[in-house]
């Protein structure tokens, strides 16, 4: 380097000895000859000092490249009228200061001009230092002087100096020109901070009487225009007398910033009518903004004029046509541009990136990144975000974490924007532990981090931890927005859940977000999932305008809550004040019905109106109207509509494979799934769902097991919604090992996961697991629901635990603030009745926290039944008919009370009373599957007809043998007839269960596992010959009845013979 220093020092002192001294008055002529005799000296001296250059001194070969493109600079400049042009046809430093030096080490006075373009040159450079120094040394300054330094300021971003500059200038009484207050206004613009600074230049201008100067005017729609004030923008746009196409542009630029892209086109429109045409940048904003409005006819014609005045050429021009193609779904013609452009920057290849990623093409994304970067060597944060966004999905996963590899790489980890797009990769594919990982390991954080971070527990269900973050926000003293408050009340839509909504909304009201479109519009939705429905109508009133989402909301609330007329209402009201609907608001509607009465009084006339109103061709409605005549009760019109459907989808398939196992029609169901699949529909997780529902209804295993294999053959075995429902299908079809071995890790597990999992665990007798379950969900944050509680509840029903049930009944409401609902209720009386403790049930009954229904009535009279209570029996059999006079269960569990007290006359009254009523008692059913084939028994002689019936007969008359030698003795309290004791021993054997265990035993391998199923609560005496015969037989004997699983081993059952 001292080498390098010391022989430039050398080479322009023998050049400027050589100068003649000359006077000032000669400077033009001198500064010619100075460039003239510099490029001759300076190629002698190089040729002569690198000619024998010893590498030994260190000069480099860069430095020698350096130095003679000084030397080819200069030449160049020997073609050019120096005193024309000055310094301004300068763009490299080294060659700018060199001649600067020769300037000055030659005395060579630079005229006004001269230093004029040397303070230019210097600004365009970023030297801006030489350039404040080259003004501040200067005798004498013209306007051309200030503006130049001024504009230099700008330039480089150093706007508060610009402002003190032009103060500088005004106190000096130099009179400022349109150039000179645009560059001030345009720092006011660019600085994001001197908004205060641009109201005043703008006074100022108003006051000097400017503002008819188009550059100025120009200015100030750019300043307005970027402050986000379109309109002020504007107002100054129509007070111009000359506006040329950089105004028009300016104008429509600030539209842009304001996110007003219909705007931008009315004054692009208005534009062409005054005859002016646009440029690079006019083009960019107004193709972008057709692409915004999803206009095509308006986008192709604007591509006309673009051809037409020559810019489709122009590499801005492009890019904005890629991304207006992009909105516009059509990614070949996008394609075609990109293809069709000579030069690429950057923006080229991120918005072709970018028009893959928006409709999901992930392999063309991650193509075109690859040839980006064999191609064209940089790469910045909007790339890597696009390309993260696209594999923002369970199977795109792993290119994600590829991406996130390479954002570490290239040191974008510490950028904002890319880490925000990471947590939505990691959100979107359902890992929220690595999104949060990333979002611990930021070093900074905007509030779109905390939003999104927060977005992702709710959406994981771990809503908790989205609350404490809201928490930490607040203490930190962060300001929030609408969307904090969005997701925070989407982490309180759970009942228990509530005292914390109440406190964020408050929160929303202290901090003015009360008028919030969004935010209404979440408190109404979380009001609604919390079942204060007129707590979420309270909140709509006060709503300044409520859009079409606001009315969705309170109609989805209503129908949610089962609130059919004020759905309808609702709906009503909507259309009074003018909001038209759209396929949400009639899939709402039709979400509300779920009745015969409702399908009558709404759901029918409903389907008219939307027949009337067009939107019977919708996909999402043909859907819910499927969905709705199901829950009605009418199959056959469900059946019907999708039926008559050209075009299914795989939305539509769902509905009907849900539908039918919604109705009880798992066989149908699980038909259409084949038929799906033959159809080759796309199968999804909703899909597999209805298909593990309808299994887990029939209890048919080996379908069960079936679809659990396709499931893992096409990759939905991470999925946590599949993962549950094939738990919930193991689990009633009599598989508690399986239900354990596809649990998902604790970590992982939703609270739907530790529901099922305790439901099943009471529904198999496993009752300490079922409570150790619920304990161990707590340890790991998962807050229970009512559902957990039922769940808990029963297993304490199960297992005989009055007092932990009731100590859990109380923990429900004063711990965990869940408010008792029925199912709860009817535990507790059922949990009270089966323990004896008939009173206290009667009692809870009278001061249950929700009017009784017929189930906590008939769990009551059922204890009853058990314990051979007559008068109690009497007064709950009372109550149930007097609700129902149709309901057979009443009549039959007061006639079994009647009968094992011995009224035989109240018996025969009761039948007598059925008969006269056409009330038919529920005929027991037990059926076992072979193979393929399920096999249904009756009772006694009804299964004359059936192949094997004397085998049957023959293998009960075996069983009845071998029972009797192993110490069994019928119970012939459970035969509830006025016969004999051998005839009610008789009647016994002829029960459905014990002829589907003799058909069993016949017809499947000795070692395997037996299942038989029934459709009422097993017999007791029947329990007690299933016990008897899994010991003689040795095998295991599982038997379902509506209530739980009976596993028979080695003369023992599961129930612990209390069920």
């Amino acid at each position: 380097m001292k080498i390098k220093t010391q022989f430039l020092f050398s080479v322009s002192r023998t050049f400027f000895n050589t100068i003649p001294k000359t006077p000032v008055e000669k400077t033009r002529l001198a500064a010619v000859s100075t460039i003239t005799t510099a490029s001759a000296l300076i190629n002698e001296n190089f040729a002569e000092q690198f000619k024998n250059d010893d590498p030994k001194r260190g000069c480099l070969d860069g430095d020698i490249a350096k130095l003679r493109m000084i030397d080819y600079s200069i030449r160049c400049l020997n073609a050019l009228t120096f005193s024309q042009k000055g310094f301004s046809e300068i763009t490299n430093q080294m060659v700018g200061k060199a001649l600067h030096a020769f300037c000055i080490v030659g005395s060579v006075n630079l005229s006004v001009f001269h230093n004029n373009t040397l303070i230019n040159m210097y600004s365009k450079l970023g030297n801006i230092e030489h350039a404040r120094y080259v003004f501040d040394k200067m005798c004498q300054r013209n306007g051309a002087s200030w503006s130049t330094m001024l504009s230099g300021y700008v330039r480089v971003g150093l706007y508060q100096e610009a402002g003190e500059l032009f103060c500088q200038m005004w106190g000096m009484g130099v009179e400022p020109n349109g150039f000179m207050i645009a560059s001030l206004i345009t720092s006011c613009s660019r600085s994001g901070s001197m908004v205060d600074e641009g109201f005043q230049v703008h006074g100022f201008v108003v006051k000097i009487g400017m503002l008819s100067d188009v550059y100025v005017g120009t200015a100030l729609v750019h300043f307005y225009g970027s402050i986000r004030l379109p309109y002020n923008a504007q107002m100054i746009f129509e007070e111009m007398p000359n506006c040329n196409v950089v105004s028009w542009t300016s104008l429509m630029v600030g539209y842009s910033d304001s996110g007003n892209p219909g705007e931008i086109i009315n004054a692009y429109q208005r534009m062409r009518r005054n005859g002016v045409s646009g440029n690079q940048n006019t083009f960019a904003t107004v193709t972008s903004s057709c692409g915004l409005l999803e206009d095509r006819f308006l986008g192709y014609q604007v591509l006309g004029h673009v051809i037409q005045n020559g810019f489709d050429g122009n590499v801005s021009v492009a890019n904005s046509l890629i991304s207006m193609f992009s909105s516009f779904s059509n990614v070949e013609e996008a394609c075609y541009v990109f293809d069709s452009m000579n030069e690429r920057d950057t923006i080229s290849w991120n918005a072709m990136i970018s028009a893959y990623a928006h409709h999901g093409l992930c392999r063309e994304s991650l193509i075109c990144f690859h040839s980006m970067r064999h191609l064209h060597d940089e790469t910045n944060s909007t790339t890597l975000a696009s390309l993260l966004s696209v594999c923002s999905s369970v199977d795109n996963l792993k290119w994600g974490r590829g991406i996130h590899g390479l954002v570490v790489k290239s040191g974008l980890d510490s950028n904002v924007c890319v880490c925000n797009t990471l947590l939505t990769l990691y959100s979107q594919a359902g890992r929220s532990e690595d999104a949060e990982l990333a979002f611990r390991a930021m070093t900074e954080t905007d509030l779109i981090s905390w939003n999104s971070m927060m977005a992702c527990y709710v959406q994981d269900g771990n809503c908790l931890n989205g609350l404490k973050l809201l928490t930490e926000l607040l203490q930190m003293g962060k300001g929030m927005n609408h969307v904090t408050f969005a997701c925070a009340l989407a982490a309180c839509s759970h009942p228990e859940f509530l005292t914390e909504g109440k406190i964020v909304h408050a929160l929303i009201i202290v901090s003015g977000f009360h008028d919030d479109l969004i935010v209404g519009n979440a408190l109404i939705t979380m009001y609604c999932k919390l079942g204060m429905t007129m707590e979420a109508k309270q909140v709509f009133q006060t709503m300044p305008q409520p859009d079409r989402v606001t009315w969705n909301a309170l109609i989805g609330g209503h129908a949610e809550n089962e609130e059919p007329n004020e759905a309808v209402k609702a709906y009503k009201s909507m259309r009074e004040k003018g909001t038209p609907g759209n396929y949400i608001t009639m899939v709402n509607v039709l979400g509300a019905c779920s009745s015969p009465d409702d399908l009558l009084k709404r759901g029918k006339p409903f389907h008219a109106h939307i027949v009337c109103t067009g939107y019977e061709s919708d996909d999402y409605v043909k859907n819910s109207l499927i969905t709705m005549y199901a829950k009605c009760g009418d199959l056959d019109s469900s059946n019907y509509i999708f039926a008559g459907l050209a075009n299914k989808s795989s939305i539509t398939w769902n509905a009907m494979v849900a539908a039918n196992a919604h109705h009880g029609c798992g066989e149908e169901a699980l038909k259409l799934f084949n038929e799906m699949r033959n159809e080759g529909v796309v199968l999804d997780q909703f899909s597999f769902s209805g298909g593990f529902s309808a299994t887990a209804n029939l209890g048919v295993l080996e379908e069960g097991q079936q679809l659990h294999g396709l499931v893992i053959k096409l990759g939905f075995q991470s999925d946590l919604h599949v993962t549950n429902a094939a738990m919930d299908m193991y689990g009633k079809c009599g598989e508690m090992h399986d239900v354990l071995k596809i649990l998902p890790r604790p970590i992982n597990r939703s609270r739907l996961s530790w529901n099922i999992l305790i439901s099943a665990s009471a529904r198999h007798g496993c009752i300490q697991k079922g409570i150790e379950t619920f304990h161990e969900m707590l340890e790991h944050g998962s807050k229970p629901d009512h559902v957990t509680f039922v769940s808990l509840l029963s297993a304490c029903n199960h297992g005989g635990l009055v007092d932990e049930g009731l100590a859990y009944y109380d923990s429900m409401t004063n711990e965990f603030g869940i408010s008792p609902g029925i199912e709860h209720c009817v535990c507790i009386i059922d949990l009270l009745g089966r323990s004896g403790r008939l009173s206290e049930a009667e009692s809870f009954i009278k001061n249950m926290p929700v009017p009784p229904n017929d189930l906590a009535w008939r769990s009551l009279l059922a204890a009853c039944r058990i314990h051979g209570n007559f008068e109690l029996g009497r007064k709950t059999a009372e109550h149930l008919l007097e609700s129902d006079p149709s309901d057979d269960s009443a009549y039959v569990l007061y006639s079994n009370i009647c009968a094992t007290s011995g009224r035989w006359n109240d018996v025969e009254f009761l039948r007598k009373q059925m008969g006269s009523k056409n009330v038919k008692k529920q005929p027991a059913c037990s059926w076992v599957k072979i193979k393929d084939k399920v096999h249904s028994f009756g009772i006694g002689d009804k299964n004359h007809h059936h192949p094997q019936a004397i085998q049957i007969r023959a293998k009960l008359g075996e069983l009845m043998k071998t029972t009797k030698e192993a110490g069994y003795v019928a119970d012939t309290s459970f035969a509830l007839h006025d016969m004999d004791e051998e005839e009610k021993e008789y009647n016994l054997w002829n029960h459905s269960e014990r002829i589907a265990l003799a058909f069993g035993l016949m017809n499947t391998p000795e070692n395997s596992t037996l299942r038989v199923f029934k459709n009422l609560r097993v017999c007791g005496d029947c329990h007690s010959v299933y016990k008897f015969v899994s010991e003689i037989v040795g095998r295991k004997i599982v038997l379902r009845d509506p209530y739980r699983f009976h596993h028979f081993n080695g003369g023992k059952c599961s129930c612990g013979d209390y069920w």
